[in-house]
């Protein structure tokens, strides 16, 4: 049986998504294989020099728009200025067991930028979304957890890898608390998650940290699967039929490579009560609400 590849998704002529964090590793093999399959791709991105010159590698209808989702009022000026439908939303952006830093909103930086930013941009968006969001999400996630208390690390000892573990965590609990918002409003917009495994992407020469930049790059060398096969994933959720709230990573050893297919995930991005209640810690810290009347999306 051959596998699901790029090759298979069906024409996306007339159709238009937005990509976060595009303009290198998953995020631009993922703008690649979308516009070769005739969709209008927005690259949104935060440096526009770098954004522009991924763009140019790409054949088909894309274009650059500035985001910056470690900033609340480039996120707001983004959703602001857009003006049309969109079918698909991938939340694709983030950071990886970065050193301790906070964003312009005071934020730590992998819960802002990979949780709160994608979470002010989707709601902010939600109105104008036709089909679904896609939120990238990863095999960390089983090493996060939740403190309601601190989601920003103020008090307790920042450990880079536990904070990228939560906010991973995050995505997923977004995911199914956003399915259960829209399948509530009689929405026909879905939500869905996706996690591209161990692909070879700038995220591991990002860390700083010399002696982890040294070893993520070994690894992606010997253990890493391309870029374009850690996509496929993000676009099988982004293009295929499946059920809201669904988790999709690759099928082999350990989800850590290989080709598309449903996951499981651990209990704690199961847990619906969580699930909600950061949903509303998360509009506390942004101010930034589900929009209502979506009953007529999709």
């Amino acid at each position: 049986m051959t596998k699901w590849n790029s090759t298979d998704i069906a024409p996306q002529t007339g159709r238009t998504f937005i990509v976060t964090g595009a303009n290198s590793g998953l995020g631009r093999a993922t703008t690649a294989a979308l516009a070769r399959a005739g969709a209008r791709v927005v690259m949104a991105v935060r440096d526009l020099t770098r954004g522009n010159d991924a763009a140019a590698s790409i054949d088909g209808l894309v274009e650059v728009r500035r985001l910056d989702l470690a900033d609340l009022a480039s996120v707001r000026e983004f959703a602001d200025t857009w003006e049309g439908p969109i079918d698909v939303l991938i939340n694709n952006a983030g950071v990886m067991a970065v050193p301790e830093g906070q964003t312009k909103d005071g934020f730590e930086v992998q819960f802002g930028t990979n949780h709160l930013g994608h979470f002010a941009l989707t709601n902010l968006l939600l109105p104008q979304i036709t089909d679904r969001v896609v939120t990238v999400s990863s095999t960390g996630h089983r090493m996060g957890s939740i403190d309601l208390d601190d989601l920003n690390w103020k008090t307790r000892k920042y450990r880079p890898w536990r904070a990228y573990g939560q906010a991973k965590l995050a995505n997923l609990l977004f995911t199914l608390e956003l399915q259960r918002r829209l399948q509530a409003d009689g929405s026909q917009v879905r939500a869905h998650a996706a996690h591209p495994g161990y692909a070879a992407t700038n995220l591991q020469s990002g860390m700083g940290s010399h002696w982890f930049d040294r070893v993520g790059a070994i690894s992606n060398k010997i253990l890493a699967q391309s870029e374009q096969m850690g996509a496929l994933p993000t676009l099988f959720a982004a293009t295929q039929d499946l059920p809201g709230a669904s988790y999709v990573g690759p099928d082999g050893f350990m989800e850590q490579r290989g080709h598309p297919t449903l996951v499981g995930r651990s209990a704690a991005a199961t847990d619906v009560a969580m699930a909600k209640d950061l949903w509303l810690a998360s509009e506390r810290l942004t101010g930034v609400s589900y929009p209502s009347g979506l009953r007529a999306n999709g």
